[in-house]
């Protein structure tokens, strides 16, 4: 699956993140490579409203981002990106809450998520994968390492 995502619309539906952060958006990038790499599908990332010393795209692998210009927005940039590549996207789905990019993605012939449905299917992969990393070892009792213990030490005096 590829997504293509209007960054600014989709972080305030993620916990933990706001548009007012300093770390917002490599935060989300962040994020979006983890649950890319999980799910085996790729994203293109659009912001906008980016400082003209900021390259306009970046990254490879999973996630390529864009960063749009101040004087344009992410909804053109996306937008134009989605004619560019016409009927192709047929196969992608547009990440984004915003009514204009929807309308333009429909007439292209892509399934459409709103954002914060996005955002819960992301959160849904990545805790399950961080619960799933997170689970211990199983342990050993005391008396079960006393046990095996011995069995070394047996099996060690036997080799002698």
């Amino acid at each position: 699956m590829n997504y293509v995502i209007d960054g600014h619309n989709l972080i305030p539906h993620i916990p933990g993140l706001s548009l007012s952060d300093l770390d917002d958006e490599p935060s989300l990038i962040s994020m979006l490579q983890e649950y890319c790499r999980l799910t085996r599908s790729r994203a293109e990332l659009y912001f906008d409203g980016a400082p003209p010393a900021q390259k306009s795209a970046q990254g490879g692998g999973l996630v390529r981002v864009h960063f749009v210009r101040k004087g344009t927005s992410a909804d053109d940039a996306i937008i134009r990106s989605l004619h560019q590549k016409g009927t192709s996207v047929r196969n992608d789905s547009l990440v984004s809450s915003d009514h204009r990019i929807q309308a333009e993605a429909r007439v292209l012939g892509m399934t459409v998520i709103e954002s914060a449905e996005f955002a819960r299917r992301m959160v849904n992969v990545l805790s399950s994968a961080q619960s799933a990393a997170g689970k211990a070892e199983p342990t050993l009792t005391p008396s079960e390492v006393e046990d095996w213990l011995q069995r070394f030490s047996a099996a060690k005096r036997e080799d002698s």
